[in-house]
């Protein structure tokens, strides 16, 4: 089969992400220049994870040339059944594709046929930890919407497959034709911020280690408090250095890193479900001043403190119509 330089297969199977699929699809399509077709295993249509079909009039194995490979992604207990016969035709036609891209734990798939070996790469943000467990040699950035390393391209989860399809775009008709299609379709051309706006909080596992479960459990119980290096030591009675070398070891990250991660997240939730203002969620959060907790929410999430409330207040603090009797 000979297909023109703009050929976009798409590989689906059955479980396949519906949104990692249609994000993708309404862009390049509305874009323009693509020619964008599903290819699955045998052909036939793909149920997705929603339960609606996808129809597939090519059969992966009868792909020969493409210029761009989307691999889409899968909830973990569709993926096991199909990863290897999937895999192997990945590794077949990144052969062939100029590029080839990921969205959400289709990155998985690139993965496990040896194609993100040595790389930079994202998924969905849950879904790193078991990534990074799982593909050693794979270097995974956890923030990023998405990662472009050489002519593999993977992204975060559900919507970062929009970002991704734009980022196509704008590499190939132009940064003024991706903004036109972002525009049409409301989204952002460049996202503020990174996964870890998103991510659930607190999610540090409990260390072994008991005197470093002690320190973490100070921290979280009052993370406004007097968290220094040297008090923290002090209060548990051991050195600087070796505190510093349990958060190291344990945790990947310092005492003051820590402390800071746990500042934000307190200033989230004020900042998400109150009306206090900026520099009173910053006392309160342990800052000190608007401008530190700023640059703070800058190093952790890639956002401002004020973009981050007007974009995450909870619902229920939405001005509503009044539906008394």
């Amino acid at each position: 089969m000979t297909t023109g330089p703009d050929e976009v297969i798409v590989a689906v199977a059955d479980g396949v992400l519906l949104l990692d699929v249609a994000g993708p699809v309404q862009v390049l399509t509305d874009a323009g220049g693509y020619r964008v077709r599903l290819a699955s295993l045998d052909g036939g249509s793909v149920r997705t994870d929603v339960g609606i079909s996808l129809s597939s009039t090519l059969r992966l194995s009868d792909v020969d040339e493409l210029d761009t490979l989307v691999v889409p992604g899968y909830p973990s207990h569709e993926f096991a059944a199909m990863v290897s016969e999937l895999a192997d035709q990945m590794r077949r036609l990144a052969t062939r594709a100029r590029r080839v891209v990921s969205v959400c734990t289709g990155a998985f798939l690139l993965a496990e046929a040896g194609l993100l070996d040595g790389r930079r790469a994202t998924t969905h943000w849950e879904a790193c930890a078991e990534f990074a467990r799982r593909f050693p040699r794979v270097t995974v950035d956890p923030d990023a919407i998405y990662v472009w390393d050489g002519s593999i391209v993977t992204s975060a989860g559900g919507s970062a497959g929009i970002d991704l399809a734009l980022a196509l775009v704008g590499e190939d008709r132009g940064e003024d034709r991706a903004r036109a299609v972002a525009k049409h379709l409301v989204v952002f051309l460049q996202r503020p911020g990174g996964q870890a706006q998103f991510s659930a909080r607190g999610a540090v596992a409990a260390p072994r280690n008991a005197t470093l479960r002690q320190a973490l459990e100070r921290v979280v119980a009052d993370p406004g408090g007097d968290h220094r290096l040297a008090t923290m030591a002090a209060e548990l009675a051991i050195s600087e250095r070796h505190l510093s070398r349990l958060f190291r070891r344990d945790l990947g990250t310092t005492p003051g890193q820590f402390v800071e991660r746990l500042r934000v997240e307190a200033a989230q939730a004020l900042l998400e479900s109150g009306d206090a203002t900026v520099p009173a969620v910053a006392d309160a959060a342990g800052f000190g001043s608007p401008e530190t907790m700023r640059q703070a929410f800058l190093r952790v999430l890639g956002v401002a403190p004020s973009a981050y409330r007007n974009r995450f207040r909870l619902a229920n603090h939405r001005t509503r119509p009044d539906r008394r009797p």
